[in-house]
């Protein structure tokens, strides 16, 4: 695994203006992300963990400060570019699904891709070839309405995928699923970065699926107040018993 840094976020603040009043959901946040790890946003509700995840991701942009992705700043792209950046670099999946409603699971995982203008049948097989991947190779026909909310997330994280996205982040991915969905979206997650590669970022307020990332970054009133490297720990305990030469 690589240590060098995928994404840097230097003195990100995020303020709202309503009225007279000024709201700041982040507050001078700082810190990077080695390529190649999973890691974990924690936090309680109002805390900026779905606003920091949107900074990061180019979906929005911040008061001051800025996001540095594979080596380029992007906090200060234009829609255009962030648009190619985010096609090319980022995957997100939306804890509210997202898809379009008028388009079957293979067309909405498509869309990404199709618009790299790549030939429509290469599309079409590496998007059947990804829902088979997430269980949903019998369901590829059907529209959002026709399937389960687990259903949707799987097309979700296939659609996220496609492009094979260097970071994917992803809003409380478990957040609307019973258990046992939760847990193969869990698995699905973690399979992709360990067997791809693909550096995870998520956004949760579940603590085991938080535990289960190679660190824990942890917002209380727009600031990091807890920043917990596990790998590093992992390690550590590792050499400390003659394990690691």
């Amino acid at each position: 695994m690589s240590n060098s840094s995928i994404l840097t976020v230097s003195g990100l603040t995020k303020t709202f203006r309503s009225g007279d009043s000024k709201l700041t959901v982040l507050n001078n946040v700082s810190f990077a992300i080695t390529k190649g790890t999973s890691n974990a946003i924690v936090g309680p509700s109002g805390s900026g963990k779905t606003t920091l995840l949107g900074l990061c991701a180019g979906l929005d942009k911040p008061t001051s400060g800025h996001v540095i992705l594979n080596g380029n700043r992007i906090s200060g792209l234009s829609e255009d570019q962030l648009s190619k950046v985010r096609n090319e670099q980022i995957g997100f999946v939306f804890q509210s699904f997202q898809l379009i409603p008028t388009l079957t699971a293979l067309e909405n995982v498509m869309v990404p891709i199709e618009l790299r203008g790549v030939p429509y049948r290469d599309v079409e097989k590496l998007a059947v070839d990804l829902l088979e991947q997430v269980g949903l190779g019998n369901r590829i026909h059907h529209y959002p309405t026709q399937l389960s909310g687990g259903e949707q997330q799987r097309v979700g994280l296939a659609r996220a995928f496609i492009h094979q996205p260097d970071i994917l982040f992803a809003d409380e991915p478990t957040g609307n699923l019973d258990g046992e969905t939760g847990t193969q979206i869990e698995k699905l997650l973690f399979d992709l970065n360990q067997k791809q590669g693909t550096t995870l970022v998520i956004v949760t307020h579940d603590r085991e699926l938080a535990r289960r990332c190679d660190r824990m970054i942890e917002l209380k009133n727009g600031e990091v107040i807890h920043d917990s490297d596990v790998s590093k720990k992992h390690v550590e305990i590792q050499s400390e018993a003659g394990l690691v030469e």
